[in-house]
């Protein structure tokens, strides 16, 4: 830490808007894909984050050398989450487990950078082993902000004014189409980005949940204490450097 600067850390794990950017699945077909197996966590809005940050960047004295986890007010898993989409999109949607080759198909055709689609499939797999579950939900956006948090319906139904989600003979053909021409389209070759980086890899590496250090580390120990679900070894996503820092992870 920089010496005479107050630093808050934000933690909030996996974001509500990673669950939905298959939206247009779920609003035409009613199908909602799901990567994580039987996991659950309590997502935030990327809103109730800022709001966090904004807050701990208004008070700093008050934030100082606090870590905060903002999260939504429970944890939901896949059909939990299916039926928040069905409410929000107005008809009837399945949760539908889904192979991670699909997944790499779906982000290259949607336009997804490789070296963030490199790192999301480790959290994928944290997320499996129920890395964003411990320790979830938290007070943290009610203890900075003063308002509750936004719950999954509530992020849903914002994301449902998109036009592509309109429901429109034009807007279904083009979904049907791209969920036939997914499967057949190349992914990513991430075997050989490693390699063209030259990305250094610990010798025996570990998933976050199978590590009773950091198990212990981001397990909840008493009323006060903030949590976080940070996967192993993530760079801070922002940095925001001014007399206090919130440095916001993934």
């Amino acid at each position: 830490m920089t010496p005479g600067v107050a630093h808050t850390i934000l933690a909030p794990g996996f974001f509500a808007d990673s669950y939905l950017l298959p939206i247009g699945m779920a609003a035409h077909l009613g199908v909602f894909p799901w990567l994580y197996g039987n996991s659950r966590n309590a997502p935030p809005s990327n809103e109730d984050i800022a709001r966090v940050g904004v807050g701990a960047l208004m008070d700093p004295s008050r934030h100082a050398g606090k870590r905060y986890r903002p999260t939504g007010p429970e944890l939901l898993g896949a059909e939990d989450m299916a039926k928040a989409i069905g409410r929000a999109v107005g008809r009837s949607v399945k949760a539908v487990p889904t192979p991670i080759w699909l997944f790499m198909k779906t982000a290259r055709l949607a336009g997804l950078p490789i070296d963030v689609v490199s790192n999301v499939r480790y959290y994928i797999d944290d997320h499996k082993r129920g890395a964003f579950e411990l320790g979830a939900p938290t007070t943290d956006v009610l203890d900075v902000t003063g308002r509750p948090p936004e719950d999954f319906e509530t992020i849903a139904r914002r994301y449902t004014t998109a036009p592509h989600l309109r429901s429109t003979l034009g807007n279904r053909l083009r979904q049907i189409i791209q969920s036939i021409r997914t499967p057949l389209s190349p992914g990513f070759d991430l075997e050989r980005y490693d390699r063209e980086l030259r990305r250094p890899f610990p010798s025996e590496p570990k998933f976050a949940p199978d590590s009773k250090v950091w198990r212990r580390e981001h397990s909840p120990t008493d009323g006060a204490a903030h949590f976080s679900s940070l996967g192993p070894g993530g760079p801070p996503r922002t940095g925001l450097n001014a007399a206090s820092r919130a440095t916001i992870e993934a």
